[in-house]
Formats: structure tokens, C-alpha cells, sequence
């Protein structure tokens, strides 16, 4: 299973789908060496000040990013236990898949659906249309709405839902995607839900970058407001948190 992923291909996937990121950094910085040659002598040091700011920010979000996503266990899937055979497990992303054939090779006798809820119209990051010319689809992946997710009440053992949630900006159309979760997930069964947190390890790690993720508090309201109580909640690196939720009323 861990011969699925490539070597160096979390972090070169965050470069090639964020480029134009890394573009204005050069940019800029090449901007900041050209400027110094026309600025007073005693201002030069804040110059280079920043610039020196600029990339270590830069190599360390890119370090931090290839810890989590290249050499820490998070696609290991370690942190779920394969208990049961022939269950229905159901894999929801946002338009950017790479956990569908791990959860395949980790559970060779359930039934997996994969759902993706991509919607260019709400879902407008410009990474995901990168990832998705890139990375076909999982086979017979079906497309669907956060507010329809075209599975029977009580029909999923397992519900995955990693790096895809906090794509639903709208707190809203949040929870009624988290109310869908709860419709489909059978009573004792379990969701597991992976994201970064708008915490201090993020901000360290990727500066306002970190404004792109929930809060803690975020995802509490919504796992209340959908019915959802939280079972256990684990890191797998000090920047990734797993949330393994439940229907309440249902944990013994």
C-alpha cells in the first residue's frame, strides 16, 4: 500500500497546483534585490531583512508540507482499524482524490464508493482545477451536491472525508453537507474527517495560509449543529488533526 504514492509527491503536487504563489515570491523578491540598489545605505538591511523572511517562510512551509504529506503516517492510514469485512465505506473529496486507492488497498473486502462533491461554481480554488487536469478520477466516482449525496439513510459503515471539508466555505451549506453525513452513516458507524486547524502549528507552518482552515470551535459548531458527537480526536502530526465522529446516542 505505501508503493502507492511516489516519492516527493505531496510536496511537488503543492508546488505545481500553487504555483502562481511561488511566482509572486520570485517576483517579489527579485522586485526587493532591484530596488536595494536605489535605496540609502542605511535602509538596505530591512531589505534584505525581508527577503531573507520571505524564503525561510517559503522552505519551511515546504518542509512542513512534505513531513505531513511525504513521510508521516497520514496516508499510512494507521489510525483506522480494519475490523470488519464486507462493510460499505464511502470516500468523499472535493474534487482532488488520493485516498481512494489506499482505502481500496486497506480494505480489500468492503464495498467502496467514492463521491465527489466539486462544485466550480462554490468551490473555487484554483489548486483543484489544477488537480483535477493532473489526476483522473477514481473509477466510477460519482459526482454529487454537499446537499445531496444520493446514498440511502443508513446505508455507510465508513464515511472518510479527508482535506476536502473546509473547501465548504459557507458555514451554512457546511452543515447541511455534515447533516447528509448523518443521514447516510448508519448507527454505530463512523466518520472520519481529516484537516488542518486555524491553529498556532498551522500559522507557523504556513503563515496566513492558515486562514484557509477551520477553527477547532469551526468544526465543533458544525459537528453539533449536524447532530454529530466527536469519539475521538487525534494527530497525526502536530498540523493534522483526525476527528472520528459518530451519530449521538449511538456510543456505548
Amino acid at each position: 500500500m505505501e508503493q502507492i504514492r511516489k516519492p516527493f509527491q505531496g510536496v511537488w503536487n503543492i508546488i505545481r497546483f500553487n504555483w502562481h504563489f511561488y511566482f509572486l515570491s520570485v517576483a517579489f523578491l527579485t522586485g526587493l534585490l532591484i530596488s536595494s540598489h536605489y535605496i540609502s545605505l542605511p535602509y538596505r538591511p530591512y531589505i534584505f531583512i525581508v527577503f531573507a523572511f520571505v524564503i525561510a517562510t517559503t522552505l519551511t512551509s515546504l518542509l512542513i508540507s512534505f513531513y505531513i504529506y511525504d513521510i508521516s503516517d497520514l496516508y499510512k492510514l494507521n489510525w483506522v482499524v480494519d475490523e470488519q469485512s464486507n462493510i460499505k465505506i464511502i470516500n468523499i473529496n472535493a474534487g482532488f482524490d488520493e485516498t481512494s486507492s489506499l482505502l481500496k488497498a486497506k480494505f480489500q473486502n468492503a464495498v467502496l464508493i467514492v463521491l465527489d462533491f466539486y462544485d466550480p461554481l462554490k468551490h473555487t480554488e484554483v489548486s483543484i482545477k489544477r488537480a483535477r487536469k493532473a489526476y483522473p478520477a477514481f473509477p466510477n466516482t460519482k459526482q454529487v451536491t454537499t446537499s445531496s449525496l444520493k446514498l440511502q439513510d443508513n446505508s455507510a459503515d465508513k464515511i472518510f472525508v479527508t482535506l476536502a471539508a473546509h473547501e465548504i466555505r459557507d458555514e451554512k451549506e457546511r452543515i447541511v453537507f455534515f447533516k447528509e453525513l448523518y443521514r447516510i452513516l448508519k448507527p454505530g458507524g463512523q466518520i472520519f474527517l481529516t484537516e488542518h486547524l486555524r491553529d498556532m502549528a498551522n500559522f507557523l507552518a504556513y503563515n496566513i495560509g492558515a486562514f484557509h482552515f477551520l477553527s477547532r470551535k469551526n468544526w465543533y459548531e458544525t459537528f453539533n449543529k449536524s447532530g454529530l458527537i466527536i469519539k475521538t480526536e487525534q494527530k497525526v502530526t502536530p498540523f493534522i488533526t483526525i476527528f472520528t465522529l459518530e451519530k449521538y446516542g449511538t456510543t456505548p
